[in-house]
């Protein structure tokens, strides 16, 4: 009996060791976003909201803004859909003002999705900015396996570097006063 018991005990304790030793934390305020590489639009107004101009893939830094919104998202998840709304919306206020059109850019990622799951999400919630896919979960595993929907605004800096200025699960809310948030947030660094 003592026996099972120890190893009952080292079975936990390797277990507990291997997911604390291979988990990866969310990226928080003040760090760095990770600098995933993501497939270049082939729609040509999403690569010019983007500024980008190469084919094949880049690197979210490459992104001509000053800050970035970036929701990861899933096609399955009830509250993606529900939030899907409230993004528009905030693409929308951003779209309509000029003194800031061209320094904020919205995009998504779908964890777990699939390209064709990416593309039915767009196409049922009339997404106006781009959207890519993780299907291989490569990315939702490099910022910490985070719930959906997930919220990161980063600054990018002249030298091609960024820094987190918002990092949580959940809904925006008020897409006005989020933005009001993330500009006083920007303006801060």
């Amino acid at each position: 009996m003592f026996k099972k018991i120890i190893f009952i005990l080292a079975i936990c304790a390797l277990t507990y060791y291997a997911v604390t030793v291979h988990a990866v934390e969310c990226p928080a305020t003040g760090e760095a976003f990770p600098e995933v590489t993501l497939s270049v639009p082939e729609n040509v107004k999403e690569k010019n909201y983007l500024g980008l101009e190469n084919k094949g893939s880049f690197k979210i830094s490459q992104i001509k803004a000053e800050v970035v919104i970036l929701e990861i998202f899933s096609m399955y998840c009830p509250h993606c859909q529900k939030e899907a709304l409230l993004v528009n919306e905030l693409y929308n206020i951003i779209d309509n003002r000029q003194d800031i059109k061209e320094k904020i850019k919205i995009i998504g990622i779908g964890a777990g999705n699939t390209p064709f799951e990416v593309e039915v999400f767009k196409n049922q919630y009339d997404i106006p900015f781009p959207l890519f896919h993780d299907e291989s979960f490569s990315i939702h595993e490099a910022i910490g396996d985070v719930r959906t929907p997930y919220f990161f605004v980063f600054k990018i800096n002249k030298d091609g570097t960024n820094e987190i200025i918002y990092s949580k699960v959940g809904t925006i809310e008020d897409p006005e006063q989020f933005l009001n948030l993330i500009l006083k947030e920007s303006a801060k660094k």
